[in-house]
């Protein structure tokens, strides 16, 4: 009987960590991307982030979501938006805007296609405390 419960913390370990394992594999993160915390402020319970993003040829974000909303403005490179239904939703370059909206059901993945690296800057508006980002599963797309 002692035996048991000695080896019942070791199996209950041995499957959390598989399970973790398992999780982690399925989701998609990023490859490629570096980033630089330019500014972070906290107003009122709400996270500014200001940081400053590069994408390398062939790197993408990994497929994620935000727990806030997210401003992005591409100074160098061309950056393609895919949304969850695998669709592209924005091919951006240089001077472009666009926004990424909050919560799970707006995954998202950004992916550099081209030879040249893309450099933006990125305002996160996020709850207090969140992480900047959230990796996800690929929806089922062909790519990433």
């Amino acid at each position: 009987m002692r035996m048991a419960s000695r080896g019942t913390p070791v199996l209950v370990a041995a499957v959390a960590v598989l399970l973790l394992a398992a999780a982690a594999a399925s989701a998609t993160p990023g490859r490629g991307v570096e980033s630089t915390t330019l500014a972070e402020r906290t107003v009122d319970g709400t996270d500014y982030i200001l940081k400053e993003l590069h994408v390398a040829p062939g790197g993408s974000t990994g497929w994620h979501t935000h727990a806030g909303v997210l401003h992005a403005e591409v100074e160098q490179g061309t950056l393609t938006h895919n949304a969850a239904d695998c669709t592209v939703d924005g091919v951006y370059g240089p001077g472009d805007r666009f926004t990424e909206p909050a919560g799970e059901a707006n995954v998202h993945i950004g992916r550099n296609l081209g030879e040249t690296t893309v450099v933006m800057k990125v305002l996160y508006v996020l709850p207090e405390g969140s992480e900047h980002a959230e990796d996800a599963e690929n929806p089922g797309c062909d790519f990433e």
